[in-house]
């Protein structure tokens, strides 16, 4: 399998657990300027990887910074 096929259900299982356990962070997710898919550009090999990996940054830092304690 490619990383095309691999990576999407696990962006998409991020973002969900993110958007249930992290409401705060999730309302933040559309003001990050990373765009996966563009009219102009097609989607390059480094983008799925970038994003899950900008994700996993993301919640890892809210998580160290705010309470430990999901939905607060």
């Amino acid at each position: 399998m490619n990383q095309y096929q691999v990576l999407p259900p696990k962006i998409f299982q991020l973002t969900d657990t993110i958007e249930t356990d992290y409401l705060e962070l999730y309302r933040s997710l559309e003001e990050n300027p990373l765009t996966l898919l563009s009219k102009d550009e097609p989607l390059s090999e480094e983008a799925l990887p970038e994003y899950l990996n900008s994700l996993e940054e993301l919640l890892r830092h809210h998580q160290e910074t705010h309470s430990s304690s999901p939905n607060n």
